[in-house]
């Protein structure tokens, strides 16, 4: 009787404590770190859509549904010509069009969405040199972007 009970209570009953699996998730270092990302990805989306820096007209006119991701074309207060945000010269920027919509599968450049961004202070000439290649291209819509008038 006094073996019985010296095997329960000494060492051994020590070991089977330690032995045991854990069956609990610790989950706070996980939402540290989801907190971390969250902030990280809270500051620098802001960053992101920065793009060509241009002051924009101002207009009454209403924004324009989206179906998907247009194309951007900026003429800058230089007359510099943007797609998206890499300078092109203006004779590359049809073929580059053209390049793109093939490989987002469009069959003609009519399904394109094609926006312009002018600054205010550039040239009228400019931007409609911009929007006669478009046009002599085939892409029809295209679309002056503007700001909201009182902001």
């Amino acid at each position: 009787m006094g073996m019985n009970a010296a095997a329960t209570s000494g060492r051994g009953g020590r070991r089977s404590r330690r032995s045991e699996v854990m069956s609990q998730i610790n989950v706070t270092p996980m939402v540290d770190v989801m907190l971390v990302l969250l902030i990280v990805f809270m500051v620098s989306a802001p960053l992101l859509t920065v793009g060509v820096p241009i002051d924009l007209p101002q207009s009454q006119a209403k924004s324009l549904d989206q179906d998907k991701e247009p194309l951007a074309v900026s003429v800058n207060l230089d007359g510099k010509v943007f797609l998206q945000n890499t300078e092109i010269p203006l004779e590359e920027l049809v073929p580059k069009l053209k390049a793109i919509t093939e490989a987002r599968g469009s069959q003609n450049a009519n399904d394109e969405r094609i926006y312009v961004r002018g600054d205010r202070k550039v040239d009228y000439g400019t931007v409609m040199r911009v929007m006669g290649r478009l046009s002599a291209a085939g892409f029809r819509r295209v679309a002056l972007v503007t700001e909201v008038e009182g902001t």
